[in-house]
């Protein structure tokens, strides 16, 4: 694992949110980015710190990420309510792809052999 500090606290905020069973499920199986982000939000995190963590799964290597983003991508924030600072969904900005909606973007835990 190349960060692992960044798959135990998505684990453990999956496993608050979902249960064990299902968030293994989910990291097996793969995730849309827009669950795991609601299920950071839903979380006892604060709002940075899952905005912080939707930064780090993207970009750790330790995610599958579908589609590949590319090696330049930026997060587009979407904030509720509009010029506050608390971030609800998130979309990718690419040069490739153009911007990709949270629904569009699955994750999958790597598989550690």
């Amino acid at each position: 694992m190349r960060d692992p500090s960044t798959v135990a606290t998505v684990v453990s905020a999956l496993r608050q949110v979902h249960g064990d069973d299902l968030a293994r499920l989910m990291l097996n199986e793969g995730i849309s980015l827009a669950v795991l982000m609601d299920a950071l939000l839903r979380s006892s995190m604060k709002n940075r710190d899952a905005v912080r963590l939707i930064t780090g799964a993207l970009s750790s290597g330790d995610f599958i990420v579908e589609p590949d983003l590319g090696s330049i991508w930026h997060l587009k924030y979407f904030y509720d309510p509009p010029k506050s600072l608390r971030v609800v969904d998130v979309a990718v900005m690419t040069l490739d792809r153009g911007t990709i909606d949270s629904p569009d973007i699955h994750l999958r835990l790597q598989s550690q052999l």
